[in-house]
C-alpha cells in the first residue's frame, strides 16, 4: 500500500500550471492527493493527473476568520486521513499546511519556497509577513527554497535556522524540452495567428507572459515601449496574462497606454503560451521579485533571448551576455535600452538566441528536477 502525500497550494492554478506534469509521476510512488481551492483547475488537474483531488479554500489575502476556518477544515482533513507527508507551496497555503500538520502529527512537513513576499513589503506590513514566514518554518520539518537568492533572503531575514537545500537547480518543476519545443510550430501556423493578432512578420515582437500588475514591471515595460515606438525598428508588445484589478492594480495612465497604443497587443490569460512564443522574438520579464520564474524558463527552452530584472530566479536562470540581458529593477530606461540593443545588433541577439535553448534543457530538465524530489522524498522517510 502506497504512502499518502497530500500537495497544497492558496489557489488551484498554482498546482495545475507549476506542477504540471509531477503529480502524475510522484503518483506512481505515492498516494496522491491535491489540496486547493475548488474549480476547474482543481478538476482539471485531477483528470490530467490521474489523482485525487480535496477542495479546501484558502484565501491569498490576509483574512483571519476565514484562514482559521481553512486551518480547522486541514487540521481535521490531516487527522482523519493520516498522510505521510504534506507538501505546501504559495505563501498562505503554506503557513497553513504547516500548522495544521503539526497540531495533527504529520510525520513530514515540507514548505518549498517559490517567492518571497516581505522583501519588498514595508512597515508593519513587511513585520506581520516575516513573523508569518517564521511561524510556518516553525511548523515545518524541511524548507526547500526555490533557487540561491530565496535561500539567501531566508538567512538574511533570520526567518529559519533549520536547514535550507536547494533540490536539483532550484526550480520547482523543471522543463519539458519536448514541449516547449519551436519547432512544433510551422509557418503556415506562426503566419495565422501573426494574421490574428494583426502581427507583420517583419515585426521584432517583444512578449511578456504573467499577471499584469504591478509588482511584474508592467508600469516600466509600457514606459519602455512607448520610447521604443518612437524608434525606427517596427515592434509589437504581446501581453500574455490576465489583470488583477483587484489585488494589484496599474495605475490609469499605463491602463489608458495598453487600451489605446495599437502596437500593444493583449490576449489574457492562456493556458497554452507555447504560440505566443513562437512568434515572438525576445522575453521582457521586468519584475519586481520572484522565486524562480517559470516564464524564464519557458522562452528560453524556446529559444527566446530574454531581458530580466536582477532578481532572485531571473538572476540565476540568465547569464548576462550569454542568453540574455539583466537590468536594474524599476528601470525603464535600462528595458528601453536592452530592447534597442536587442532589435539592432542582428550578432548580438544571435548569439544569445542560439544559446538559449541548450543552456536552460542542460540545467533544467524535467525528468531531473522529479527525480530529485522523489529521491528527497525516500531519504526523508527513512528518518521517520
Amino acid at each position: 500500500m502506497k504512502s499518502r502525500l497530500f500537495r497544497t497550494s492558496t489557489i488551484p492554478m498554482s498546482l495545475n500550471i507549476l506542477l504540471k506534469g509531477q503529480l502524475q509521476f510522484l503518483n506512481k510512488h505515492y498516494d496522491v492527493t491535491a489540496i486547493s481551492g475548488n474549480d476547474n483547475f482543481l478538476s482539471e488537474l485531477k483528470e490530467r493527473e490521474g489523482i485525487k483531488i480535496f477542495d479546501i479554500e484558502m484565501q491569498r489575502k490576509i483574512a483571519p476568520f476565514k484562514d482559521l476556518k481553512s486551518l480547522w477544515r486541514l487540521y481535521w482533513y490531516f487527522r482523519r486521513e493520516r498522510p505521510l507527508i504534506v507538501h505546501s507551496i504559495t505563501p498562505k497555503a503554506g503557513l497553513l499546511t504547516m500548522i495544521a500538520g503539526k497540531m495533527a502529527r504529520v510525520p513530514i512537513r515540507i514548505h518549498t519556497f517559490t517567492g518571497l513576499i516581505f522583501p519588498s513589503s514595508t512597515g508593519l506590513m513587511q513585520k506581520l509577513l516575516i513573523n508569518m514566514d517564521r511561524l510556518l518554518c516553525f511548523c515545518a520539518t524541511n524548507i526547500y527554497p526555490e533557487g540561491k537568492g530565496v535561500k539567501s533572503d531566508l538567512i538574511n531575514y533570520k526567518i529559519t535556522n533549520k536547514p535550507l537545500e536547494i533540490i536539483g537547480n532550484g526550480n520547482i518543476n523543471g522543463i519539458d524540452e519536448d514541449y516547449f519545443d519551436a519547432k512544433l510550430y510551422g509557418s503556415e501556423e506562426k503566419n495565422e495567428l501573426r494574421k490574428k493578432l494583426e502581427i507583420l512578420e517583419s515585426d521584432f515582437v517583444f512578449i511578456f507572459v504573467g499577471r499584469l500588475v504591478r509588482d511584474k514591471g508592467i508600469k516600466e515595460l509600457i514606459s519602455a515601449f512607448l520610447k521604443f515606438e518612437c524608434s525606427n525598428v517596427k515592434a509589437k508588445m504581446l501581453l500574455v496574462g490576465p489583470f488583477e484589478s483587484e489585488l494589484d492594480p496599474l495605475d490609469v495612465e499605463t491602463l489608458k497606454a495598453i487600451e489605446e497604443r495599437e502596437n500593444i497587443i493583449t490576449v489574457g490569460f492562456q493556458q497554452d503560451v507555447r504560440p505566443y512564443f513562437s512568434i515572438s522574438n525576445a522575453l521582457v520579464f521586468p519584475s519586481y521579485r520572484e522565486g524562480f520564474p517559470n516564464v524564464v524558463l519557458q522562452a528560453g527552452a524556446m529559444g527566446l533571448p530574454c531581458i530580466v530584472t536582477d532578481i532572485n530566479g531571473s538572476n540565476e536562470i540568465i547569464i548576462e551576455g550569454k542568453n540574455g540581458i539583466i537590468i536594474p529593477v524599476k528601470d525603464d530606461v535600462a528595458i528601453f535600452n536592452s530592447m534597442i540593443k536587442l532589435s539592432s545588433d542582428k550578432d548580438y541577439y544571435s548569439l544569445l538566441k542560439m544559446n538559449s535553448h541548450r543552456m536552460i534543457i542542460s540545467r533544467y530538465e524535467q525528468k531531473k528536477v522529479w527525480n530529485a524530489i522523489l529521491e528527497r522524498y525516500k531519504s526523508l522517510e527513512k528518518n521517520v
